[in-house]
C-alpha cells in the first residue's frame, strides 16, 4: 500500500496532552457549577474547544457567550503548556517521523487545538521542522468529527484524500478521517483507552508496526 502523504493528529498521537486538557476542562466545569461525567467528557476528546462548549452551552443553558467559554479554557491551556519544562513525545513517534523523512513522504499536522497551542507544543517537542503544513479547525470553521480539517490538509499537500494516511487516536478524529475518504490508523496510546477506534482501518499499539505499511 503506497501513500503520498501522512497526516498526523497532535494530541494523543504526537504527545500525551489529553490529561492536561482534561484537567483544565474539569476545572472549568467546576467553576461553572456543571456536573459533567467522565463518560460525557470523553465524548469531546479530539474535538476543538468551541465544539465542546457549543454543545454544553445548549444542553445546560449556560448564560455565558460561546466566545467567553472558549476564552475561559484558552486562558488556562496556553500558560499551562508554557509552564512545562518539556513536553515528551509519544514512544517511537520520532523514529517513525525520521523514517518518513528518509522516504521523502511529506507530512502535515491536522489538529483541533488552537494555533498558539499547536505552535507551542511543536516548538517544545522539536517536531515543528518535520511538518510541511499545520492545519487547525479555526482555518475551516468546523471541528472533528467533520472531515474539513483533513480535506484542507490534503489540499495543501497537493494530493487526493484517498492517497493520504491519517494517524489518529480519538473517535471524533477517526470519524473525520474516514469521512474525508482517507486511510486511518488508530494509535492505541495513553489516553485512548475509552475511545472507540473500531472504525479505523488499522489499530496499532506501537509506531514500529507502521513501517511495513510504508
Amino acid at each position: 500500500m503506497k501513500f503520498e502523504a501522512i497526516i498526523f493528529d497532535m494530541d494523543g498521537v504526537l504527545v500525551n496532552s489529553e490529561p492536561h486538557y482534561s484537567r483544565i476542562e474539569k476545572e472549568n466545569f467546576k467553576l461553572l457549577g456543571l456536573e459533567i461525567s467522565d463518560e460525557e467528557h470523553r465524548m469531546f476528546q479530539g474535538s476543538a474547544t468551541d465544539h465542546m462548549w457549543r454543545i454544553l452551552k445548549k444542553k445546560y443553558g449556560l448564560k455565558q457567550s460561546l466566545e467567553d467559554l472558549v476564552e475561559m479554557t484558552n486562558r488556562m491551556i496556553y500558560p499551562w503548556f508554557e509552564s512545562l519544562d518539556t513536553i515528551e513525545t509519544m514512544p517511537g513517534v520520532e523514529e517513525l517521523i525520521s523514517y518518513l523523512q528518509r522516504k521523502k513522504i511529506p507530512l502535515a499536522l491536522a489538529s483541533s487545538s488552537y494555533p498558539d497551542v499547536i505552535e507551542l507544543v511543536l516548538n517544545k517537542t522539536g517536531l515543528k521542522k518535520y511538518f510541511c503544513f499545520t492545519v487547525n479547525s479555526t482555518m475551516v470553521g468546523k471541528s472533528k468529527p467533520a472531515p474539513d480539517i483533513f480535506l484542507l490538509a490534503a489540499e495543501k499537500l497537493k494530493t487526493k484524500p484517498e492517497n493520504c494516511m491519517v494517524i489518529e487516536d480519538s473517535t471524533n478524529g477517526i470519524k473525520a478521517a474516514k469521512e474525508a475518504g482517507m486511510y486511518c490508523v488508530a494509535y492505541e496510546g495513553p489516553g485512548s483507552e475509552h475511545q472507540d477506534q473500531s472504525k479505523a482501518d488499522r489499530i496499532i499499539g506501537d509506531y514500529s508496526e507502521l513501517i511495513p505499511l510504508l
